[in-house]
């Protein structure tokens, strides 16, 4: 054969996918597919037992704004017409709230015309879900409840971090740099621009002035990093976008308040008082032996950089326990955001989710400022998927599809059936969709969706 049917045989990815029959015979490959349905059939039964309806929808359907491109069908009797396959079926469940099926699923197949990735794919499955009557936490504790369930039951030589910790949006990008970040070990992110606001270190300087960050995180006993290898993740954070990468460690015994010049190691030291540098220190929680590593940058060059740099080194430093599966749910994402190329507003999530209540006259005043009723499942650095309590009222719905830009007659054009059923009666609804590809890969280790 092209390759042994042994599991410890290391095969180039594109072999394996293009025999993958063979692939497939490999013991750990099949486990994974045994372990799938094992999980779909799970979830059939917790659903069930929990008054859940299991509804097929449509997938020969009209386009939805889902944020990606559709796939189109030509219709045979429409001549120059097309059908879209579904981004998700988020408008016919909603349209199902009104019909009454107050606790809906479905393990919906869905289909984005984008790119591959390691945990993205075209043709991809979601645990569906709505639920009439609902709020926020309604919803986040079914999924509390059914992926602890899940793991204990399918994984339970597995560890799980519970209850599920709960971060805002604002929260995670402050402290980790991303609304997906993970959780399995420390090195948070900490802001230094109050602290060096007057530094007479011109590029941090001038960032600040600018309305930039100067962020960065603490690696812990890091003044034992070599020259190479602080030369190494600066090359690695210029691979993303970086200008650049400052190094300043603290050598010596003791706690930082005792610092003298000659305890600071850094190639910008001599821009930085004594004083400033054990501020810097006291600000990222670094003691004697620790490193901090500093971005100054963009406000979101910097979170993307200084992410990215978190990760790598909690794979370098051996930080992350493969054994754990630390969940946790992000919270009241922007409404909206401003795309400066067409000079209009965009949904962050999709344009059927309520505001946050307390922020919904800022909708006439600040649009930027409002927050939605919104929340992200994450684990270990991926989002599992997410949902949102929706907009149940056809004023409001109009007034969204009015920011967004969309005329009054494109909105009837594209979203009619939607309007017209609020008129019959619209239960206040919210829901959410978990990625069934993501699920199965944290459930069986893979780091590669197509592993399973």
């Amino acid at each position: 054969p092209p390759f042994y049917i042994v599991e410890e045989t290391d095969v180039e990815e594109i072999l394996r996918l293009k025999y993958r029959y063979l692939d497939l015979r490999r013991e750990g490959m099949h486990n994974n597919i045994v372990m799938r349905a094992r999980m779909n059939k799970y979830i059939r039964d917790f659903m069930t037992d929990r008054r859940f309806i299991e509804i097929e929808t449509p997938i020969l359907t009209a386009p939805t704004p889902e944020g990606a491109r559709d796939y189109l069908v030509p219709s045979r009797v429409h001549a120059g017409r097309f059908y879209a396959l579904p981004q998700s079926p988020q408008q016919m469940k909603q349209i199902l709230m009104v019909a009454g099926f107050e606790r809906y699923y479905q393990i919906a197949r869905c289909f984005r015309d984008e790119d591959l990735r390691g945990n993205r794919q075209p043709e991809f499955t979601q645990l569906d879900i709505e639920i009439s009557f609902a709020e926020e936490e309604d919803v986040l504790e079914l999924m509390e409840s059914l992926y602890t369930d899940m793991f204990k039951a399918l994984r339970p030589d597995l560890r799980l971090v519970t209850p599920f910790p709960r971060l805002t949006y604002e929260e995670g990008m402050r402290r980790f740099g991303s609304d997906k970040p993970d959780l399995r070990f420390g090195m948070e992110l900490v802001d230094f621009n109050e602290a060096l606001r007057d530094t007479e270190f011109t590029v941090f300087r001038t960032v600040i002035a600018s309305g930039g960050a100067v962020r960065g995180l603490c690696v812990p006993q890091g003044a034992a990093f070599s020259r190479k290898q602080v030369d190494d993740l600066t090359t690695f954070v210029q691979g993303i976008g970086a200008k650049g990468l400052v190094s300043m460690a603290f050598l010596g015994e003791g706690n930082v308040d005792s610092l003298t010049a000659e305890d600071i190691r850094s190639p910008v030291a001599k821009f930085f008082s004594v004083e400033q540098s054990q501020e810097m220190a006291r600000l990222a929680g670094a003691g004697r032996g620790d490193m901090l590593l500093i971005v100054a940058d963009g406000n979101e060059m910097a979170y993307n950089v200084l992410d990215a740099l978190r990760r790598e080194l909690g794979k370098r430093l051996d930080l992350i326990d493969e054994n754990v599966r630390h969940f946790a749910f992000v919270t009241n994402f922007p409404l909206f955001e401003w795309n400066p190329e067409d000079e209009r507003w965009y949904s962050v999530t999709h344009p059927f989710t309520q505001a946050l209540p307390s922020e919904a006259g800022l909708l006439d005043t600040d649009v930027g400022a409002v927050h939605s009723r919104s929340y992200d499942l994450i684990c270990n650095g991926w989002e599992i998927g997410g949902g949102s309590i929706r907009i149940h009222d056809r004023a409001m719905q109009e007034k969204i599809f009015d920011i967004l830009g969309l005329t009054a007659e494109e909105a009837k054009r594209k979203f009619g059936h939607m309007l017209e059923a609020f008129e019959y009666g619209a239960p206040p609804h919210g829901g959410t969709a978990m990625g069934m590809e993501r699920t199965a890969a944290l459930l069986v280790g893979a780091d590669d969706i197509r592993d399973v």
